[in-house]
């Protein structure tokens, strides 16, 4: 029975219980591969929380050192109550001078005032602190580690899973379609945390900040943990699932679906698909922009590679067949009006009959 880490070969032969089996075992590794992640990210929960909260914690801090809020208001008293004990102190360093009319004995007794004053003083914070998600029940902080911990753990063991899923559904697949397979199925985890961290560096701290300045002044905000936490998981996941547009393109090439000269065409289309996804997404103009020029961008890389496998895809064939006839493949001559070795943007924009 296969219990290998590998691909079953295309000479293989394998029952159906074989296959369920297999599928068996690649389940089994997918699911220890989650647990062990799901332990580590556990295990760091604490670092894990500072990272999600870093964007609400940084745009909350605004907001308390402007005075808004129950927060700013301690902020504010704490600032006053600083500025009231340095002009303690330096009122008693001047009534504990040689020269200040008092007699040593009253002078003696000063100086572990301003002793201890001082370090009171250095207790209090100078820093605004930032808010930090609320929980409402008593397990809901524990219930809500646990969640984090199992959204990181899904990241982090992703590329395995994606693995033992190629592994075993590419005995299925043709030789041609394998080696098509490989190389998208493998781009997919990168762009997935690709998308990730631009969700995390870019979309994330944008909503953030649109949401927690909407009639800021108007109200005492008081983030649930759990809300924010589905709320900045489902962007970064959407990110992520955003970023893998060219691979669906390039499948979608490969299966003949689409054509490059159809996707040149459609790129108005394209551009307005782009924006909406970028308007769905909260954020202001600025962010928009930031938002719709990655996607439009990855909407051409795509067009791009299209092109690329398409060109070689069609000089293998052509080598295939003169080897079918006996004869010597020659590559044609390129026609007068274009250079031997044509640039990315003519790669892009030239319309090419066979690739239609």
């Amino acid at each position: 029975m296969p219990r290998t880490l590998r691909p079953i070969g295309p000479e293989d032969r394998l029952s159906l219980v074989d296959h369920l089996d297999e599928l068996r075992t690649r389940l089994i590794i997918c699911g220890a591969v989650l647990i062990v992640s799901f332990g580590v990210c556990f295990w760091q929960n604490h670092e894990l929380l500072r990272i999600i909260n870093k964007p609400l914690t940084s745009q909350t801090q605004k907001h308390v050192e402007k005075g808004q809020g129950t927060q700013g208001e301690a902020f504010y008293t704490q600032k006053a109550v600083v500025k009231s004990a340095e002009d303690t102190q330096r009122a008693l360093r001047a009534l504990a001078a040689p020269g200040s009319g008092l007699t040593p004995h009253a002078r003696a007794q000063i100086a572990p005032l301003i002793a201890a004053l001082k370090l009171d003083v250095a207790r209090v914070p100078r820093r605004a602190p930032g808010q930090s998600p609320a929980v409402f029940g008593i397990g809901e902080a524990f219930t809500t580690t646990l969640k984090i911990a199992l959204y990181f753990a899904f990241i982090l063991a992703l590329p395995v899973i994606l693995y033992q899923l190629f592994a075993f559904v590419v005995p299925a697949l043709k030789p041609n379609e394998r080696k098509a397979a490989a190389p998208l199925l493998i781009s997919v985890p990168f762009l997935f945390v690709t998308g990730v961290a631009f969700g995390y560096f870019i979309v994330l701290p944008a909503a953030v900040r649109f949401f927690v300045n909407f009639n800021s002044a108007e109200f005492n905000s008081l983030i649930q943990a759990s809300q924010f936490y589905s709320f900045a998981a489902t962007i970064l996941l959407a990110m992520g699932v955003f970023f893998q547009v060219p691979v669906i393109i390039l499948g979608a090439t490969r299966l003949e679906l689409v054509t490059p000269r159809q996707l040149r065409k459609g790129r108005r289309y394209a551009v307005v698909a782009c924006a909406s996804v970028a308007a769905f997404l909260p954020g202001d103009a600025i962010t928009l922009i930031l938002e719709t020029v990655p996607l439009y961008l990855l909407y051409e890389v795509s067009i791009l590679l299209a092109v690329i496998l398409e060109r070689t895809r069609r000089r293998s064939e052509r080598a295939g067949e003169g080897e079918g006839e006996g004869s010597p493949v020659v590559d044609p001559e390129p026609p007068a009006d274009h250079p031997e070795d044509p640039t990315v943007q003519q790669i892009i924009d030239h319309v090419d009959d066979q690739l239609s």
